[in-house]
């Protein structure tokens, strides 16, 4: 009778431990001390212990009773299960067991994504809905409604997977999608950038195993998975912004202040200190509240968070949204402890400035950050430079700074980097204009752009339907730039993932980023080779990548009609007189001169 009472008794109080997070961790980890949050009712007024001979390193209570952070040394501890004791009074009131799991072999030995991959940006909301049963969920406000470009559509993970054969025969290597994670916003939570919880995918999606899934099916193709973070704020529907451990935990003027954008003020030296603060601590917008990284306990768990993800899903790298809005000494800390515990991963940062010179700031390494006594210690940054100038480069004529011109001065200002051949480069994403709706769907344009991004310095980044010529108008709100890839829905009238289901024009577009991307991927010269550039001249780039014996040369004329080229001009890198024209599989000979049709590259590997 008394054992029965005293079970009630404990069942009880401990029902009142509503979470905890991280909900377990794994032995062996660089990061040995972890910090585990309670969360429940009133939870502070217990005191915690821990069963076994483990050093409990600091408790940390805050204005909030219903958190308690109990941090301990997991160093040298087998994995197995631990017990927390929760006593008051000296009395203990209910055990909370805490598993540390064995780590999967060569876990820390991951490698990340590099310039010998492709990636593939995916809305997962918008590309593909492999189970309609999930389209709406209980508890989640914001339903199925496919007929607003806003609403949520349905695509899903399942969706994901069941077109992996497809974007394997595309040629990427790489799948990043926009964030995965809880987004419980009542409307536009389609693109779940405003997180509600960073533990849980949204069950929309699917869940937590079918994420762990997909890097698994990918990882069977020799594919890599890349998880969009977000360290610069949650949504204001996150359960914890909802019970704020403290006041401290989001940035407050008091309440809500939005940001000015303004980057450069990281880095001016002029700066005042309301528009740095403005910058920093704004949010990005009112229903984003702004995480404090200056707070160690914010930052502690945005670390375990992200450790947490790549461990648990076996992730091949991160790409960090809002990367330079962040407190910058904040987020170099969580980027360090990150590549600490994994030194060959990657991540790439979302750093949309138009200036070389200030990209490069955030870079690993960058001499321009050390001469303010900084470091990030992020590996890549994104060329947002590079993209800039492909928006308007293929419809302008030759000039001393315009047409393709662009792209060569681009380039110019790579000695700003620490290491370019670990930049991001692209033509578009889920936040730009769409390329094909730039150019007007024009593929001779498109030809010439992925040619660029392909074979030029740097990772390429491929955003889902550019390989078919989907097109979108950005001024008619983001959900023209975010449509449905067609075929994703079962009662689609057309089926784009299928050869027989392509248009022509669709055709055509696949087919040649087919043909480019599979090409690539045998490339070292490309990967991994000098570039060797040649002034424009005649609106006709050309330039060389070499690797020891491996060497291909690329050609863009961006003219509206044929050029002839004279090929002494490049005779210290051109060896040779023979080449294979990678897109046609023709043989090319190089003697004096090289006819290029108008509008049209040539990736020619030399022999």
């Amino acid at each position: 009778m008394l054992l029965a009472i005293s079970c009630v008794f404990n069942y009880g109080t401990y029902a009142q431990l509503e979470k905890v997070e991280p909900p377990f961790w794994w032995a062996g980890m660089e990061k040995s001390e972890i910090q585990v949050m309670f969360y429940g009712t009133n939870i502070a007024d217990f005191s915690v212990s821990v069963q076994e001979e483990i050093l409990v390193t600091g408790v940390v209570k805050t204005e909030n009773p219903n958190y308690i952070f109990v941090s301990i040394e997991t160093q040298n501890v087998a994995a197995g299960t631990i017990h927390f004791q929760f006593k008051k009074k000296g009395k203990l009131q209910f055990t909370r067991e805490y598993e540390l799991k064995e780590r999967a072999e060569n876990s820390a030995d991951r490698k990340g994504y590099t310039s010998s991959d492709v990636i593939y940006l995916l809305m997962p909301d918008r590309f593909a809905n492999g189970d309609p049963n999930n389209d709406s969920v209980k508890g989640l406000e914001d339903k199925l409604d496919r007929s607003k470009s806003g609403g949520r559509h349905g695509g899903d993970i399942t969706g994901i997977i069941d077109h992996l054969d497809y974007l394997e025969e595309l040629g990427v290597t790489a799948i990043w999608s926009t964030p995965l994670l809880e987004d419980n916003d009542p409307a536009y939570s389609y693109h779940t950038y405003a997180q509600s919880d960073v533990y849980k995918i949204d069950p929309r999606y699917g869940s937590n195993v079918d994420y762990k899934n997909l890097a698994s099916e990918l990882h069977k193709r020799d594919m890599k998975l890349i998880m969009d973070y977000v360290t610069n704020h949650w949504g204001a529907q996150h359960w914890m912004i909802k019970d704020l451990p403290s006041y401290n935990w989001i940035n407050q003027f008091p309440g809500y202040e939005q940001s000015n954008y303004r980057m450069e003020t990281q880095f001016d030296p002029h700066k005042s200190d309301s528009d740095f603060k403005y910058c920093v601590d704004g949010w990005f917008v009112k229903t984003m509240p702004d995480l404090n990284q200056k707070n160690p306990l914010v930052l502690n768990y945005l670390i375990q968070n992200a450790i947490w993800w790549i461990e648990y899903a076996d992730l091949d790298g991160l790409r960090v949204d809002t990367y330079s809005y962040n407190d910058k000494e904040g987020i170099a800390t969580w980027t360090k402890a990150i590549m600490d515990e994994y030194s060959d991963f990657n991540i790439v940062g979302e750093v949309w400035l138009h200036n070389q010179a200030q990209i490069a700031y955030w870079q690993k390494d960058s001499k321009i950050g050390a001469i303010q006594n900084y470091n990030t210690y992020l590996p890549s940054v994104m060329d947002f430079t590079l993209h800039n100038a492909v928006e308007h480069m293929f419809a302008e004529g030759g000039g001393w700074g315009s047409g393709i011109m662009k792209a060569y001065d681009n380039f110019v200002n790579d000695f700003l980097y620490p290491n370019p051949d670990n930049l991001l480069v692209f033509l578009e994403n889920h936040d730009t204009r769409r390329f094909n709706d730039i150019y007007d769907k024009n593929l001779s344009a498109y030809k010439l752009g992925l040619t660029l991004i392909a074979t030029t310095r740097g990772i390429p980044q491929l955003y889902y339907g550019s390989e078919i010529g989907m097109r979108g108008d950005k001024s008619k709100g983001d959900g023209a730039i975010r449509q449905e890839f067609p075929g994703g829905w079962e009662a689609d009238a057309q089926n784009a993932f299928s050869a027989s289901g392509r248009t022509v024009q669709q055709k055509a577009f696949f087919d040649f980023t087919k043909k480019v991307l599979n090409w690539r991927k045998s490339s070292k010269a490309v990967h991994t080779g000098e570039l060797t550039q040649y002034i424009p001249e005649n609106n006709v780039y050309v330039y060389f990548r070499s690797l020891g014996a491996d060497k291909v040369m690329v050609v863009l004329n961006n003219n509206e009609a044929d050029q002839t080229l004279d090929l002494a001009r490049f005779a210290a890198d051109l060896k040779t007189t023979n080449g294979t024209d990678i897109i046609t599989s023709q043989n090319i000979t190089l003697n004096k001169t090289l006819t290029v049709a108008a509008k049209t590259p040539l990736i020619i590997q030399l022999n």
